[in-house]
């Protein structure tokens, strides 16, 4: 088919959209107020962003080697996970549909029509004898067609600007929802090795008190103690190993968590016991400056507030008038044959502008409520900061106090030990009564028991620290995706396929 549309007009219109306006504000990050250091780190010396916080494979510094083998997992099989890569893959996919509005829209149309018509005869006597005459008539059409509405106020560019930051803000929140499930493991792993380290701890005990009661029973056989020596020890030797036997409910339900988190079903993980707890990881805190680079809660809040404020533009936009330009260009005939004869050419180019004089304030009222949007988001944004110091600023007061609290409890624990053994000797020298051995006892394991909820409580914090800096993660991880070419890129770094043979290697 041959098209002959002028070129012209297009070029025009082209023109125009080239030299056409945005309406809207621009997008200027507002400014929030940032401490120059934390207030449980005093004097912390500046550090350049790059250079501070976890890096990479941050679960490493705990030395467990199940936290090693499982966290990789996580971006590869963790549902949560893949159902936010999803939602990112579709916010990509509304850019691309919001670019398409730059572009002419061409199509072809073709038709063809076969009917039937009577023509009548002018001598009455040949109409008498042959009645009306019926011929049949072919006709067609082939035809191309472009139609345009240059962007010439910016509402479809605010669009792709709006959609672009909506999709970044996915991509944003794709990375919050690994890492919250990467640090949701580390502590079902950190509870899970606590549940183990507390079997051992009772299980020695319940040997202790057996050997206890051992003891009591052979004096209770010469008649030298009370009857009630033998009941207290009994009773708490029983008490032992119900809670022994209660610890098996904690480990049960860590280790159907862990199985959840990395995408299996509960019956189909089995950890075995481990007798070691994960060590301590130093982290490098840095300046709280760097929170605004490193959270991928912090980046989706802002890439928000971007979105909401193109909107702006998108609602202002709809106050000037709507341009539209339109071509055909093909052939159409009557009958069929000949249909591409150049006398069966046809074109046509039309243009039309559309205004709203009158809405009953529509349009006002969607630019104030897109730019209450923008505020609000600017007020989740500073918030969403806010809670970022709080959750670093509890996490380091907690690591400093429960540190305290460790030594303090490393001599309470020896010096329980010492005493539970100072009275069982005084008892067997016939000196104090069972109960002053049995309330040893229980002080020794009590505190035995504190020491290790303080040691977890301190890897949980840990945990917490690392996932509160946010991970290692930067927003300099994140893709624009106006530039195809590295929205792609983007995807593909994302993607579960990608990220398990990252994770195999």
């Amino acid at each position: 088919m041959k098209m002959k549309i002028s070129s012209k007009p297009l070029a025009a219109a082209a023109a125009l959209l080239l030299g056409g306006c945005m309406v809207g504000p621009d997008y200027h990050r507002p400014q929030v107020s940032v401490p120059a250091t934390f207030r449980e780190l005093p004097g912390w010396a500046q550090a350049e962003p790059n250079a501070s916080g976890p890096k990479g494979a941050w679960w490493t510094g705990f030395n467990d080697p199940l936290l090693d083998e499982l966290e990789p997992l996580v971006v590869v099989s963790n549902q949560t996970v893949a159902q936010d890569y999803a939602n990112y893959q579709e916010a990509l996919a509304e850019v691309k549909v919001a670019r398409s509005g730059l572009f002419p829209t061409i199509g072809v149309t073709g038709s063809g029509t076969r009917q039937r018509s009577a023509t009548g005869t002018t001598s009455t006597s040949a109409s008498r004898s042959f009645g009306n005459l019926q011929t049949v008539n072919n006709s067609g059409s082939l035809e191309g067609n472009v139609s345009w509405a240059p962007d010439l106020w910016g509402s479809v560019r605010r669009t792709i600007e709006q959609n672009a930051a909506t999709a970044q803000a996915s991509e944003a929140t794709l990375a919050n929802a690994t890492l919250s499930e990467q640090i949701a493991l580390a502590t079902a792993v950190i509870q899970l090795r606590t549940s183990d380290a507390n079997i051992d701890l009772l299980t020695q005990t319940v040997k202790a008190f057996q050997h206890y009661l051992d003891v009591v029973a052979d004096q209770d056989k010469f008649g030298t103690i009370a009857p009630s020596d033998v009941i207290t020890a009994r009773t708490q030797l029983e008490s032992a190993q119900s809670s022994l036997i209660a610890l098996g409910v904690a480990r049960a339900q860590n280790e159907h968590a862990i199985a959840v988190l990395v995408g299996k079903n509960p019956e189909d993980l089995v950890i075995p016991h481990s007798t070691a707890m994960p060590t301590l990881p130093a982290i490098p805190v840095g300046v709280p400056s760097t929170l605004l680079q490193r959270r991928p809660d912090i980046a989706t809040a802002e890439r928000q507030m971007a979105s909401e404020n193109a909107a702006i533009g998108v609602a202002v936009a709809a106050y000037y008038p709507t341009v539209s330009l339109s071509a055909l260009d093909g052939f159409t005939q009557s009958p069929l044959g000949g249909l591409l004869h150049v006398a069966n050419y046809v074109w046509s180019l039309g243009g039309s502008a559309t205004e709203t004089l009158f809405d009953g304030g529509e349009r006002s009222g969607e630019v104030a409520a897109a730019k209450a949007a923008y505020q609000a988001a600017v007020a989740n944004y500073r918030g969403t900061v806010l809670t970022a110091f709080e959750d670093v600023e509890n996490d380091l007061s907690g690591l400093r106090i429960l540190s305290e609290q460790s030594d303090t409890l490393d001599a309470a624990v020896r010096d329980a030990t010492h005493g539970a053994e100072i009275a069982f000797n005084e008892y067997q020298a016939g000196t104090v009564d069972y109960t002053t051995v049995a309330t040893a006892q229980a002080t020794q394991l009590n505190n035995q028991q504190t020491a290790l909820n303080v040691q977890e409580s301190r890897l949980l914090d840990a945990a917490s620290l690392i996932g509160d800096l946010g991970g290692g993660w930067s927003d300099s991880a994140l893709h624009d995706p106006r530039h195809p070419v590295e929205a792609a890129s983007a995807a593909s770094a994302a993607s579960p396929a990608t990220q398990a043979t990252q994770a195999g290697q």
